[in-house]
């Protein structure tokens, strides 16, 4: 053999090398545990496989990749009309997951955009049938009712759909100042309640107090000297009591100080 026979046959077995090594190495598939190959074999079904090793026939099979993890699809922001005729604007995500790999080859085509479409559709058909105040307080109730139809659409396709997060509602500005000015009325209303209360079992009081003068003047006498004790020790005036009321004014110092007595010994006790 002539060494340009000897190189001929390098080359091509280089170049049949370099075209067999490729097609051999497309033709095994490691599948990890969170995926799922569909293989179709001359444009028929074959099969669903993995995890693990599987085996392609190069130019004759062909595998779509499916991942089986739940996903997230934010939608875009979606303009509706509550019950009670508010337009609002509302940012909203969907959790899905393929639970049929099959069903979604075979059945749909983007399967994501198709799922987020309907979510969208459902979104503002729910949104129609509950008030703003229902949407509001309870926005997690409206997105479980969202999913579960959303779910009922996509489940012939071999999806699942986990949760609809509704992320945030805006409204219309004129309505947000409306809602403040409603919000600070109601504080101002209940800061009246609370003060005519107030003046209520202020009044109250003093009706009692005015009943028990009425019925014991000499309680009432007391009442009246002992705010002038008070005055006189707050100045350092000395108070001039006439004779008619000198018992009185015993009574009242005597009582007066027993009180504090019975106050500074429940204190050191």
């Amino acid at each position: 053999m002539s060494a340009v026979s000897l190189i001929v046959d390098i080359v091509i077995t280089i170049i049949v090398l370099i075209i067999v090594i490729p097609i051999l190495a497309s033709a095994i598939r490691v599948v990890p545990e969170y995926q799922r190959l569909v293989k179709l074999r001359l444009g028929k079904f074959k099969g669903v496989y993995g995890p693990g090793i599987v085996f392609v026939i190069p130019f004759i099979d062909r595998v779509i990749t499916m991942d089986l993890r739940t996903i997230m699809i934010d939608m875009p922001s979606q303009r509706a009309l509550t019950r009670d005729n508010v337009e609002v604007s509302i940012d909203a995500s969907v959790y899905l997951r393929v639970l049929d790999a099959k069903n979604t080859v075979l059945s749909v085509q983007e399967y994501r955009t198709a799922a987020a479409t309907i979510a969208a559709a459902t979104l503002r058909d729910v949104v129609g049938m509950v008030d703003l105040d229902t949407l509001l307080t309870q926005r997690e109730e409206v997105a479980k009712k969202i999913a579960a139809i959303v779910d009922e659409h996509v489940e012939p396709w071999g999806l699942k759909i986990t949760s609809v997060a509704i992320k945030d509602v805006k409204l219309p500005d004129t309505l947000v100042r409306a809602m403040a000015a409603q919000a600070e009325a109601e504080r101002m209303r209940r800061a009246k309640v609370i003060l005519a209360q107030a003046d209520y079992e202020a009044s109250q009081m003093y009706l009692k107090a005015a009943e028990t003068y009425t019925k014991n003047p000499t309680a009432l006498t007391l009442r009246q000297l002992d705010t002038l004790l008070e005055v006189a020790k707050e100045h350092n005036l000395i108070l001039v009591v006439p004779s008619s009321l000198e018992p009185i004014t015993a009574a009242a110092l005597a009582l007066r100080s027993r009180l504090q007595e019975g106050q500074g010994s429940s204190q050191g006790g």
